[in-house]
């Protein structure tokens, strides 16, 4: 899949957040933060670790809108450190199961925010898109969904969120 369009439209949502809230200080680590929340936040809607329940996955709405979420700070974090020329989506993780995708796209976060290096980053897109094929969404469902809640988040700054 190709990028580029994303990082375009992240790159005029982030211009317009940080006008419209007047933010001159650097939000990286805050960013970054904010990744794994919503990294977070997708684990829960899938229910993947909660072994302890019987209760299923969320509507497949719910989880692709929290993907799309977690992807709008991973290109906002790329974007910090000038890596908007990763023009294709990295090839996927090898890995399967969603537990061991999860704890893989956390520890790759967290590695590139201690060290916000190219290849750092293009990991945590690999592991995010092996996330994607274990959840069976695909690119264009990603794009899609994408753009939606990238409209939502202007909505949503507009009327003061």
């Amino acid at each position: 899949m190709k990028l580029q369009k994303l990082f375009i439209m992240q790159k005029e949502l982030d211009r317009f957040i940080q006008s419209n809230r007047d933010i001159s200080e650097d939000v990286f680590r805050k960013k970054g933060l904010a990744l794994l929340v919503e990294l977070a936040e997708l684990a829960n809607e899938t229910r993947c670790f909660k072994f302890w329940s019987t209760k299923g996955m969320s509507e497949r709405s719910v989880v692709l809108e929290e993907y799309v979420d977690s992807i709008h700070f991973l290109l906002s974090l790329g974007l910090e450190k000038g890596f908007e020329e990763l023009e294709e989506w990295p090839k996927p993780a090898a890995e399967s199961d969603l537990t061991e995708l999860f704890l893989g796209t956390f520890n790759a976060v967290q590695q590139f925010i201690a060290e916000p290096v190219l290849g750092n980053y293009i990991k945590a897109w690999s592991w995010y898109g092996a996330i994607a094929l274990a959840l069976e969404f695909s690119y264009e469902e990603v794009l899609q969904a994408y753009i939606h809640k990238n409209q939502t988040n202007y909505e949503r700054q507009n009327d003061g969120y």
